[in-house]
């Protein structure tokens, strides 16, 4: 029963950081609600879009409202000139406006703005910071697809093994091998094959760059290396530094799940595009923001 009660609180937990991960993070939509006699449409607009195609962002259509809506964007840290394009209804009852296309690693800041019924609105509110939507390129399913499971696989087989330190001693030394090993493969091999579809390099990170995805992919791998390291395949006599090493992996792990998702990423330097450098060799990352 106590085994289970573990097994049960480190998917919770883990889940928990994922879901936080994600849903604070930059690709995150940007969501909220629209009002109009008293009841609530909901939007959720576009923060990542493949650059296959302009991304189209979609606002609710309120029926016998009189509304209209604008689409308001330029090019992510510019000085150049808002462009305003008005949003259409499509067949599936949504007002739709579409951003243009993207090299890998650009980024539209945009905003909504029009009115219902008379009464003017504004997505975001008018002082707040604009929506900024990243473009990247594709990514195979079987780089991907592998590349998540064993992200997910780290997290709670990490927890795992850190709950084991304080319930169940005896098991930490396989759920730490487990967490090492989902780490390298899915993090230090799939992650920069992700990396390099996405924005077109293997690794921004340290110390090449300063790419907060990678630089956590780094913090969360060494302090499993480490860890591993301390306690060795075998039991110790005296195993309080391997528990510690242990928990002190698992801690460092779940600090930085919880830093949201592509902080400090790749982002194209339109001013080198426009100098004539190709957008390829224009990409810089967090540390050179």
């Amino acid at each position: 029963m106590k085994k289970a009660l573990v097994w049960v609180l480190s998917i919770v937990l883990a889940l928990a950081a994922m879901i936080y991960q994600r849903s604070t993070g930059p690709t995150y939509e940007y969501k909220g609600y629209v009002e109009h006699n008293g009841e609530k449409h909901k939007y959720e607009l576009l923060r990542t879009h493949e650059t296959t195609g302009g991304a189209s962002i979609e606002m609710p259509y309120i029926k016998d409202a009189d509304m209209n809506a604008t689409l308001n964007y330029k090019r992510y840290q510019t000085s150049d000139s808002i462009t305003t394009l008005n949003f259409e209804l499509n067949s599936d009852n949504q007002f739709v406006a579409q951003l243009p296309v993207q090299p890998a690693a650009g980024k539209m800041e945009y905003y909504v703005t029009g009115s219902i019924g008379g009464k003017a609105f504004s997505i975001p509110e008018e002082g707040k910071d604009k929506i900024v939507l990243r473009y990247k390129d594709p990514v195979s399913d079987f780089i991907l697809i592998p590349h998540v499971c064993m992200m997910i696989i780290v997290i709670i087989f990490g927890i795992r093994a850190g709950l084991s330190v304080l319930f169940d001693p005896n098991t930490m030394r396989k759920w730490t091998v487990v967490a090492f090993s989902a780490m390298t493969l899915g993090g230090m091999i799939l992650g920069p094959l992700v990396q390099k579809s996405a924005f077109g390099e293997y690794w921004t990170g340290f110390p090449y760059g300063g790419d907060f995805t990678d630089n956590k992919m780094l913090i969360m791998w060494l302090a499993w290396a480490i860890a591993l390291a301390i306690i060795g395949f075998k039991p110790k006599k005296k195993e309080n530094i391997s528990r510690a090493a242990v928990l002190t992996a698992a801690i460092v792990m779940t600090v930085v799940y919880l830093i949201p998702h592509s902080m400090g990423g790749s982002t194209l330097d339109y001013e080198q595009v426009d100098k004539g450098i190709d957008p390829k060799e224009a990409i810089r990352t967090g540390a050179e923001e």
